[in-house]
């Protein structure tokens, strides 16, 4: 048989149709994905069966499972695993976990770790508190370490400080890598930097042949130093880790972490008016569309949900919604937890 992959015009045609009978089938299965933020996304176009008129159904009762269209089974891809018995230096990471999991920025810096431990090296990575991540292990880390307490909750970079002393005196890694953005990871790393003496390589975007290059110049100019043990690196600084699984093994402290006089009082979260939130920076947005009828009934239920409004871009031509509240491909790319669309059709990014 020959190796040639030939094109199927009948099958391309089949994917573009989504009213054909056999178009879900055409389609590969995959009813969720973690996002490059760390977000569950699910996918609202795989749910349901395509019935005889070619309308498609969604029976949540179970009782038309018979006539479903049948999928072919895909089963998941087993990466290998890579082992470190007994690692020759730690390669450490303190990742951001906003909302308690990995995000793109951690994914970047963990690929980075990964191409510093190389073969002989353990990645470590520091979690504070309790997390949800779950997939730790196809992210690169070799060794897991969680320092929890009361004293780590919240806003508390002075104790946080202290538990990174703890892994410095314990573990003594080769380098040390946080992110350096405003969700925790820039300020942590210039105060870890001041604790121990290191003077620390910010900005960093690239590492290569022992050297790394940072931003410099408001982002137009390049500075170029010897690779520092401690590096604060920016977005897309690495490659995430995608071809290897990892061991993910517990590790703790052998000793307590010292505590840190308290000159910092963290009051909790300050009430802000959702409507004053930057679309990009909003966690629950409720978006209306053309279908919106009555824009007095939805402002409402924007305030009596505690949602930051947004709009689609006919919405906003029409008048009813200002430009910076438009959503979408010609407005602001959004990474909100909750997002609730109304009156919204056929913008694939309001999904």
């Amino acid at each position: 048989m020959s190796d040639i992959i030939r094109r199927d015009p009948r099958a391309e045609w089949i994917a573009r149709n989504r009213l054909h009978p056999l178009h879900a089938a055409m389609q590969p299965v995959q009813s969720s994905w973690m996002g490059p933020n760390g977000l569950l996304r699910k996918n609202v176009h795989g749910l349901g069966f395509i019935g005889p008129s070619g309308i498609k159904r969604i029976d949540r009762s179970g009782a038309q499972q018979g006539g479903a269209v049948k999928r072919s089974a895909v089963a998941d891809v087993q990466l290998p695993l890579h082992t470190i018995v007994e690692p020759a230096f730690y390669i450490t990471v303190v990742p951001d976990m906003v909302g308690g999991r990995l995000s793109s920025h951690d994914r970047d810096l963990l690929g980075l770790a990964r191409q510093l431990a190389g073969a002989d090296g353990a990645v470590l990575a520091v979690v504070f508190g309790e997390h949800k991540e779950t997939a730790f292990d196809v992210a690169g880390v070799d060794r897991l370490l969680i320092i929890d307490g009361a004293g780590f909750d919240g806003y508390s970079p002075e104790q946080r400080v202290q538990g990174l002393r703890a892994v410095d005196n314990q573990f003594n890694p080769r380098h040390w890598l946080l992110p350096d953005s405003r969700s925790g990871g820039g300020e942590l790393g210039r105060r870890f930097a001041a604790s121990i003496g290191e003077r620390p390589a910010t900005r960093v975007w690239q590492v290569k042949d022992q050297l790394c290059i940072s931003r410099a110049g408001a982002g137009r100019e390049d500075l170029v130093r010897p690779l520092a043990r401690l590096i604060l690196a920016a977005v897309e600084c690495a490659e995430p880790v995608s071809e290897t699984r990892h061991e993910v093994v517990p590790v703790e402290l052998s000793t307590g972490v010292a505590r840190s006089l308290p000159r910092i009082e963290d009051l909790g979260a300050v009430a802000v008016d959702p409507g004053v939130i930057p679309m990009a920076e909003a966690e629950f947005i409720l978006s209306g569309g053309n279908g919106v009828k009555d824009w007095g009934l939805f402002h409402h239920a924007a305030s009596a949900l505690g949602a930051t409004e947004g709009a689609s871009r006919v919405a906003v031509d029409d008048g009813f919604m200002g430009r910076e509240r438009q959503v979408g491909a010609s407005g602001t790319w959004v990474t909100a937890r909750v997002y609730v669309a109304v009156g919204i059709s056929g913008a694939i990014q309001h999904l």
